[in-house]
């Protein structure tokens, strides 16, 4: 193989590698494969984190699955149907995807209880901490990649399916230091207990999950840095136009959409001003990622006498 087939190999998988759906595909498998791994563990050594590790890592792989989903069908291009697209199937599957941590954490929750209650044994603690270790290594690794590529493709479900994964990590070292507290002091009581702080820092992954979802749902506007972002690529545009008012933000998905009223002189053409909202979009979207960008055009006000933009009707005037 030639270096330059083997550049062009390497290029297709680092891309392949960017894309969420892979993301997804790769986190799936390496949960289901923690699953069993916990699952039997949790059998063998009797411990109820462990156990309740296994809840959580199952509704890992409900939410990536959800997620994966929701990526798939947020990809497909605008239809009859759906003129702006299918960018909410992320923000869907992301409310989702938090409704199962809260059920997660639920689960935990009531198996701790029911252990301080019932008491129990727990067998072979070593092996326990030996596989939790693997455990917090596999997901870390994981969850980083996934937030990373999120991040890239600025994907809400694959953020949510990273933020449950990374939970996960923090519930696995919480099992880790209760069976290490088990092997220390001797006594089973650490297990249960560090459960219920499991579900604890689950149930709070699940609600900032939950909240950056409904915001998707709800058409919350845009950052405010990402607002200004739009503000200032208008105003360094002033001279040629007259003023912006009624700007609108929202998001979809991975998509930014833009609603503003563009204020021209009086005197411009349809084509001047059509080249001005052309000059705008394409300023913006190499600014922001992905923007759809809608401008209704209006005419300035002949009495506007402070106007920076160049008027022949306002020069006439004041002539």
């Amino acid at each position: 193989m030639t270096n330059e087939r083997r550049e062009r190999r390497s290029a297709t998988i680092r891309a392949s590698l960017a894309r969420p759906d892979t993301a997804s595909k790769i986190s799936i498998v390496v949960i289901f494969l923690l699953i069993v791994m916990k699952a039997v563990t949790s059998v063998v050594t009797g411990s109820i984190g462990i156990r309740a590790d296994a809840i959580h890592s199952t509704i890992d792989l409900a939410g990536v699955v959800v997620g994966f989903l929701g990526i798939r069908i947020s990809s497909r291009p605008p239809d009859a149907d759906h003129s702006f697209g299918h960018g909410k199937a992320q923000d869907i599957a992301g409310v989702v995807i938090s409704g199962l941590i809260f059920f997660a954490a639920g689960a935990i929750a009531y198996e701790a209880i029911r252990r301080l209650i019932s008491g129990g044994e727990l067998e072979m603690v070593t092996l326990g901490i030996y596989v939790t270790v693997a455990a917090i290594v596999a997901n870390a690794v994981v969850s980083w990649y996934a937030f990373k590529v999120a991040k890239s493709a600025d994907s809400t479900a694959l953020e949510a399916s990273g933020r449950d994964m990374f939970a996960d990590v923090l519930s696995s070292i919480a099992v880790l230091a209760g069976l290490v507290l088990v092997r220390v002091t001797g006594s089973n009581l650490p297990d249960p207990i560090v459960s219920l702080l499991v579900a604890a820092l689950i149930a709070r992954a699940a609600f900032t999950t939950a909240r950056k979802s409904f915001d998707g749902l709800m058409d919350t506007r845009l950052p405010e840095a990402e607002e200004e972002i739009i503000r200032t690529c208008i105003r360094e545009h002033m001279g040629q136009l007259v003023d912006f008012h009624e700007l609108r933000t929202r998001k979809s998905g991975d998509r930014r959409h833009i609603y503003l009223h563009l204020v021209m002189p009086k005197n411009a053409s349809v084509d001047e001003a059509h080249s001005m909202c052309d000059h705008l979009e394409e300023d913006l979207q190499t600014r922001l990622l992905r923007v759809n960008v809608v401008i209704h055009v209006e005419p300035c006000d002949v009495e506007c006498h402070n106007c920076a933009a160049s008027c022949t009707v306002r020069q006439r005037d004041s002539g």
